[in-house]
């Protein structure tokens, strides 16, 4: 029902969508009304599952994500402070891209490309390619790290893919398989590369 409808007289909330020759999108979004939803608003006694957006406040996502009675679900979308993105049963797949920092509490699928750092933290799972200066891993990265200054592996850290990075750093106790390429800059003549695999079961 509509019982825990609330209105607002703010403005409805519109996204614009753009579409470059190479079928990439770009979404500008003017949240509107969807800003009026604070955390004194939720109730969810009774709810099964929980999902959110980030075009509400991110108090508000946070707050439902502490007091979803069940599942609770995040459509990291649109993209904006990613650091304060909270831990979700299940993250819908999409992109992250900007010049922050960006920190992976729960679990993504998509490629995240930012001129800042990227934290996956222990427990948490990203699924895509990355670029970012310095990627940190405690949690479980499945795709190719391309272009970072440093990585590191935590002790709880899973690697899952290629790396190219000017330093890495792998802590006992952390699983890692893929080619790995370190330490050469791009004038180098020739970058040897080598194939890890460690801490898995064969």
């Amino acid at each position: 029902g509509l019982d825990r409808l609330k209105r607002s007289s703010g403005t409805t909330g519109v996204a614009l969508i753009t579409v470059d020759a190479a079928g990439e999108n770009v979404i500008v979004v003017a949240p509107g009304a969807n800003l009026d939803l604070r955390p004194e608003d939720l109730s969810l006694p009774d709810a099964d599952a929980v999902l959110c957006q980030l075009e509400i406040p991110l108090e508000t996502v946070q707050e439902a994500s502490l007091t979803a009675p069940a599942e609770f679900f995040l459509n990291a979308a649109p993209a904006h402070d990613p650091e304060r993105i909270p831990a979700a049963d299940l993250t819908i797949e999409g992109k992250i891209e900007g010049s922050g920092h960006v920190r992976i509490a729960g679990r993504f699928k998509g490629d995240v490309h930012v001129q800042g750092n990227l934290t996956i933290e222990a427990g948490a799972k990203l699924t895509g390619a990355v670029r970012a200066n310095t990627v940190i891993i405690g949690g479980e990265l499945e795709g190719n790290i391309d272009g970072a200054s440093r990585v590191e592996l935590l002790e709880t850290g899973v690697l899952s893919g290629d790396l190219k990075a000017g330093s890495l750093t792998v802590a006992a106790g952390s699983r890692m398989r893929g080619q790995v390429e370190f330490g050469w800059d791009d004038k180098s003549p020739k970058k040897p590369t080598m194939t890890l695999e460690s801490g898995f079961a064969p």
